[in-house]
């Protein structure tokens, strides 16, 4: 406490403000300090994610996902499937996810993509690009299937998911299925999303939640990855594709069938 008395001077005065307004200052270095940290973390941990997994030149995995859908009364539904996958770089994948509204598997055989909706017997081919990265991105831009959580599979993991990233935090430690992880979250303009990154030397990503800020109730959108295998060998006939007794062709554009939602959720009500 500070006594202003006789005894008190103006030296001693502007000593102690000194003394205060270094402090602050100290403080908020060390705030900026810390924040700085976190974020470096986060980031250091998806690069060392992205890193181990773009080494891999086989990977197979299973997963189950869920994505929320909004009703016009403002109520939340939230749809469930699961899958699993056998990747085979640079340029070979099969696919495949069910759920309540669809059956799909998904080939890429390096020349041909192939995709089957099994609960309704048609399927669809187009060309394919030279790459798995290639191809993912075009399913991001629409080719009628989701590959849940696709772009943890690339080999350019760190570039495509920090790209837009406006805040970064490395929360702590988490626990998913039993596996102890790295927890992440990460702040897009349109979106907020966490990660869990399983601890030790396999960084595997084990949990990816994705939150759209842009829509109301804010949906979600969750991937968790269960097994998680490398350095599979594939069997000879894992990326040949066979067409089904009695399926019928459509056009690619008509793969809209095979989504993850019922036909009634409007693309206004879903993430």
């Amino acid at each position: 406490m500070i006594r202003f008395d006789a005894a008190t001077r103006p030296g001693r005065l502007a000593s102690v403000a000194t003394s205060l307004v270094a402090g602050l200052l100290a403080f908020a270095m060390v705030a900026v300090a810390q924040a700085e940290a976190m974020a470096g973390d986060a980031k250091a941990i998806l690069k060392a994610m992205s890193d181990y997994v773009g080494s891999q030149q086989t990977i197979e995995f299973t997963f189950d996902s869920s994505i929320e859908a909004v009703t016009p009364e403002m109520e939340k539904v939230q749809f469930t499937n699961s899958g699993g996958g056998l990747l085979s770089r640079p340029d070979k994948l099969h696919a495949h996810r069910v759920g309540g509204y669809a059956d799909v598997e998904m080939t890429f055989d390096g020349e041909t993509v192939s995709v089957l909706g099994k609960h309704s017997n048609i399927y669809a081919q187009f060309e394919g690009p030279a790459t798995v990265d290639e191809l993912i991105d075009a399913l991001r831009a629409g080719q009628g299937i989701a590959l849940p959580g696709a772009d943890l599979l690339r080999t350019d993991v760190y570039d495509v998911l920090v790209a837009g990233v406006i805040e970064a935090k490395h929360i702590g430690r988490g626990v998913v299925d039993g596996r102890e992880c790295e927890h992440l979250a990460f702040r897009n303009l349109d979106t907020d999303w966490q990660l869990w990154v399983e601890v030790g030397d396999a960084p595997i990503p084990r949990k990816l939640v994705i939150t759209t800020k842009t829509l109301n109730s804010a949906p979600q959108y969750t991937l968790q990855i269960k097994d998680w295998q490398t350095d599979v060998e594939p069997a000879s006939d894992a990326f040949v594709f066979t067409v089904p007794e009695g399926a019928e062709q459509i056009q690619p554009h008509d793969l809209i069938e095979l989504d993850e939602l019922p036909p009634a959720a409007s693309a206004g009500d879903q993430q």
